[in-house]
């Protein structure tokens, strides 16, 4: 790794500001010194800023490398299950046949990624102590880059790492646990202890951020909501129930579900239900290379006009009528399209235009098209979503289940989620046993659909991706219409790319 990954100290020329330009333009990231970008809270703080812009970036001279952007789309929705775009030359990346390929590109970006923000993140954990100023600022900002090395531990954890039930309870490979500034070789730690440094991280960071008793002044810094949703998700692919439900009930105090209005809005601007995002404006815009570039469904980029993107037909059949999420697609009934593909003309594409104009005038039309996520501005200008409540009130209701509570307050947890937010006032739950679970994991890929979660999901439960082409009821083709098992593809586990392993001797 010590020819991979190396701290610049360019934090601080990353930085935000609570001016109205959100970003600022400052020196050159190789002129800013290491002493000058620690000497004080206040040019610490920048350093974080810049931790939280790196998670908006283009990496690695790749148009397809844009932070967390490309985490959600390349490696939870594309090779999900109920994630369709009609992109067959694509199909060993939609297929996931890439985790084994440790020469890949596509291997070694997200190591690559989270090392890189890990590595900044190292550097003001050992320093920020020393800076002047007060020591409210100095936990503050500790905490949050605690927050955010916790949160890379964990969604390295889920690419690299087995599911938790694969590891023999933690006992399996897990990752090389950077703590400091140092950048020799080392060897990779257990599963087991990997999660033990989130929990760990994220229980200083809690403690840092009460003790400072501060607050953030946006979305996308990280506070103690973030840690609390940061850890509720780490573990429930821990299978640590109860830290799950604890830290998911947590997260959501205080960011109450969005009415339906701000559901149907675009996704691309923080509403009250939204715990962390990061930051787009169109004088920061990553242009054709953004994620709203590559899903806004009104985007001008040649990646949405003439590749949508699609719910499967098999979980849109599932949203009932009385739900407002069902509107966020096209439904095709009644109307004729090219059912090999789904390409539609006529009468269907006048319909999309017509209820969705900002659709652009030469941009495809398809069955289930997606209309849930908006640019604010073109080609792809937005806000990217990281956690939201409901995201938490889906954590809460698994890890109920899985610690065999009873029914009724499992229940409970999935009308408030979507009754009581008014996503579907006629939703009720009377299911019981495994019938219960598969409703909690239907709802899940309602709600978080194209919000990155897919892949994840389905490896985190060992669930099959089943994919349903069109010959056999379904709307995927023939090149997309795969089936999947959890133990093949090495278990769905991404092996350490040669980028590392080449330069670290450690590594067995």
């Amino acid at each position: 790794m010590k020819k991979i990954f190396k701290v610049y100290i360019l934090l601080a020329a990353l930085a935000l500001s609570s001016c109205s330009k959100e970003y600022l333009d400052t020196k050159p990231t190789d002129a800013t010194a290491t002493s000058t970008v620690f000497s004080t809270t206040k040019n610490a703080a920048l350093a974080v800023n810049g931790l939280a812009k790196m998670m908006t970036q283009q990496y690695l001279d790749s148009q397809g490398f844009n932070g967390e952007g490309t985490i959600k789309m390349y490696y939870g929705n594309y090779p999900g299950n109920h994630f369709f775009v009609n992109l067959p030359g694509w199909a060993p990346i939609i297929n996931n046949t890439y985790n084994e390929s440790t020469a890949s590109i596509y291997n070694y970006y997200p190591w690559y990624y989270y090392y890189k923000i890990i590595a900044n993140a190292n550097a003001i954990v050992a320093r920020v102590d020393a800076a002047q100023g007060p020591q409210a600022e100095k936990e503050f900002i500790k905490a949050q880059a605690l927050t955010f090395r916790a949160y890379s531990y964990m969604m390295l954890a889920q690419l690299y790492g087995n599911r938790w039930s694969d590891s023999n309870n933690g006992a399996s490979q897990g990752l090389v646990l950077r703590l400091d500034e140092s950048t020799g070789d080392m060897p990779t730690s257990t599963l087991g202890e990997t999660y033990s440094r989130i929990y760990e991280d994220l229980n200083q960071a809690i403690s840092l951020y009460t003790s400072s008793g501060l607050k953030r002044n946006n979305n996308f810094s990280p506070d103690i909501s973030v840690a609390y949703a940061t850890y509720a998700r780490a573990a429930l692919n821990r299978q640590d129930y109860a830290a799950a439900e604890s830290n998911a009930v947590k997260a959501r105090a205080g960011y109450p579900l969005m009415s339906n209005a701000e559901y149907t809005s675009g996704f691309s601007l923080p509403t009250k239900e939204w715990i962390w995002s990061s930051y787009g404006a169109s004088d920061e815009s990553l242009y054709f290379f953004s994620f709203f570039s590559y899903i806004g469904y009104n985007s001008s980029a040649s990646a949405v006009r003439t590749f949508p993107k699609i719910i499967s037909k098999d979980l849109y059949t599932k949203i009932p009528s009385t739900d407002i999420r069902k509107s966020l697609f096209l439904n095709p009934e009644g109307y004729t399209y090219t059912i090999s593909s789904g390409l539609a003309d006529g009468a269907l594409a006048a319909k999309a235009r017509k209820d969705y104009p900002a659709l652009q005038s030469d941009a495809a039309v398809y069955a289930y098209m997606q209309f849930k996520i908006k640019a604010q501005d073109l080609p792809g200008v937005g806000h990217l979503n990281h956690f939201r409540s409901a995201e938490m009130y889906l954590i809460e209701a698994e890890a109920k289940y899985f610690q065999n509570k009873p029914a009724a307050e499992i229940q409970a947890v999935l009308e408030g989620l979507n009754k009581s937010s008014g996503r579907d006032p006629q939703y009720t739950c009377t299911k019981t046993g495994t019938a219960l679970l598969d409703e909690i994991k239907t709802y899940r890929a309602i709600e978080l659909w194209g919000e990155g979660f897919d892949w994840f999901d389905m490896k985190r439960w060992g669930d099959p991706i089943v994919r349903k082409s069109t010959t056999n009821g379904g709307n995927f083709i023939a090149a997309l219409a795969i089936t999947t098992r959890p133990e093949e593809n090495n278990r769905w586990t991404w092996k350490i790319p040669l980028k590392e392993t080449d330069f670290n001797s450690e590594i067995k």
